[in-house]
């Protein structure tokens, strides 16, 4: 059974029907979307968090929340903190920001023409002009499916091969030619058994034709794996997943992998698109079945540095996937964590299987479940936080300067059904990248006036475990006099306009103050993203309207 389940990965897709339950809960996303799902979708409307035209700011009741007035804002008045009293936690009106919302799994991002695309399993695509509202290109492996139409037959060998019937999560690159090269995995699901090969357009959004595959794994005993020896899935890789991308030299490079022997990187011809070499390529971390997968690349002319994201934990809604990253001054590793740890040592036990606690050690975990509970006299008493984030890809804006984190996540009490999400990112002045509290609304990085940081905050830290768990925040006050209390005590700073420097139970945090959209209150907040040495990243968002 731990060979056969240690290869699961991001895209989710379902095993057969004798397949174990542990199978199904790891294969959620399934070909499309369930009819629980679907309907939960629809239900929901624009936004899985509640986002309801009317119902946003209205109690259990349906009556207006906001204008602090009469028995009952009184009576929720005196029921607060201490530290909650007098703190206007609405503003006088509510803000609001206008979302269409789509669902990709494993979302993978390019820009052409001024438009981002993301691609996902299950041949999903979708697009966007400003990052919040998104349309569907197409989603499913069917006839006419735009992105590749007759898919089956296209890519007849890889479906064989793998024994699938969908495609699992791609990626699109556009080289000198002009033309645009979707790398496409399948998978078996319940075994390493993948093809992972090329598609080439003229246009991004298709139609893509099929030059073929390029890499095999699960190979049996009697065929040669493509190091030519007997495929080990301990050792050797998955070949899925793959992220493909450019270094600073305009070198080609794909890294790939998931479970089974980790991830790998591999050069690429890039006038081809192709393998410029024979084989797997080099092993950047992972073995021994460990739950990490959906590796993605950017790189920070900023810092210099190669950040490989990755995600941890099974993505299902009780598989505690979160996402995590390392860097490296080479494209090709060696990458390492926050603590110096080399990224290669991460790997399960010999024997092991799934140990999530031998993965749990590596990595600057930067996202995980969380959730900001409604305290009364808020707005938006409805709330929903994010179950199980992952299979992230990443923008970097040169024009802006600005950081993107593009992500499928889950959501509590929503079961398998997930959307898309960009949350913007910003480096800390170590050089790591710390994720904003929130989705992203057009904020911008800006110099903050201190006298509007004091005042109470609900504070999470991400921990550095994998769990399903979903932990709600804690409060702290940020006091006038730089010292911090509540369930931390400690000390904050502004440094530099916008730099944050918490210190939290003795433990220091370093990161970015920003004024975000709080999409559950409907108000804008000061927040602070920070991370510690350690790779423990906390989050700070403010009860006070701004």
């Amino acid at each position: 059974m731990a060979a056969v389940m240690g290869i699961m990965t991001a895209c989710g897709v379902q095993g057969d029907g004798d397949a174990s339950e542990a199978v199904d809960k790891l294969a959620g996303d399934g070909g499309q979307a369930s009819a629980d799902e679907k309907s939960a979708q629809e239900a929901e409307g624009t936004s899985e968090e509640g986002q309801e035209s009317a119902g946003m700011a209205r109690g259990d009741d349906g009556a207006a929340t906001q204008d602090g007035t009469g028995q009952q804002a009184q009576e929720a008045e005196s029921a607060l903190p201490d530290y909650l009293r007098g703190v206007d936690l609405t503003g006088a009106e509510l803000v609001e920001h206008t979302f269409s919302e789509v669902t990709v799994h494993d979302p993978s991002v390019i820009k052409a023409g001024g438009t981002w695309y993301v691609f996902g399993s299950h041949l999903a695509g979708a697009k966007t002009d400003d990052l919040m509202n998104w349309t569907l290109i197409d989603s499913d492996v069917k006839p006419d499916n735009t992105i590749i139409p007759n898919a089956k037959e296209e890519m007849k060998e890889a479906f064989e091969w793998a024994k699938t019937d969908t495609f699992w999560a791609p990626d699109v690159i556009q080289l000198a030619d002009g033309r645009f090269y979707m790398y496409y995995c399948n998978c078996e699901g319940a075994s390493p058994l993948s093809a992972l090969g090329i598609a080439v357009a003229d246009n991004v959004e298709g139609p893509y034709q099929d030059l073929g595959i390029i890499l095999k794994s699960g190979q049996d005993a009697a065929t040669p794996d493509e190091d030519g020896g007997v495929y080990d899935a301990t050792i050797e890789p998955n070949t899925v997943d793959p992220c493909v991308f450019f270094d600073k030299e305009g070198r080609l490079w794909m890294v790939y992998g998931s479970y089974s022997g980790g991830i790998y990187i591999l050069e690429m011809d890039p006038d081809t698109g192709f393998p410029l070499e024979s084989g797997y390529g080099r092993k950047l971390l992972g073995g021994n079945h460990l739950r990490i997968e959906a590796p993605y690349i950017l790189y920070s002319p900023e810092t210099e540095y190669y950040y490989l994201f990755l995600s941890f934990g099974g993505l299902a809604a009780d598989g505690g996937y979160n996402i995590r990253v390392c860097r490296s001054e080479n494209p090709d590793g060696p990458y390492v964590d926050s603590e110096g740890q080399d990224m290669i040592a991460c790997k399960g036990p010999a024997g092991s299987f799934f140990d999530d606690s031998a993965a749990g050690k590596y990595g600057v975990k930067l996202m995980g479940n969380f959730s900001f509970p409604h305290v009364e006299g808020e707005n938006g008493k409805f709330r929903s936080g994010y179950v199980s984030p992952g299979h992230n890809s990443a923008i970097y804006e040169e024009e802006t300067g600005q950081y993107f984190l593009i992500f499928h996540t889950r959501f509590e009490g929503k079961g398998e059904a997930h959307q898309v999400r960009v949350h913007q990112m910003f480096l800390n002045e170590d050089g790591w990248p710390v994720v904003s509290p929130y989705r992203y609304a057009g904020e911008r990085l800006e110099d903050l006036d201190e006298s509007v940081i004091p005042g109470p905050y609900k504070v999470f830290n991400h921990m550095h475990d994998i769990s399903s768990v979903t932990r709600a925040s804690e409060d702290i006050v940020l006091n006038p006099d730089h010292t911090v209390s509540g369930s931390y005590e400690g000390t904050w700073e502004l440094k530099e306009g916008h730099e944050a420097v918490i210190v939290l139970n003795g433990i220091e945090y370093r990161g970015q103050w920003i004024v975000e959209w709080d999409q559950y209150g409907y108000k804008d907040v000061v927040t602070f993203t920070a991370l510690s040495d350690k790779g423990y990243a906390v989050w700070g968002s403010g009860y006070t309207a701004q």
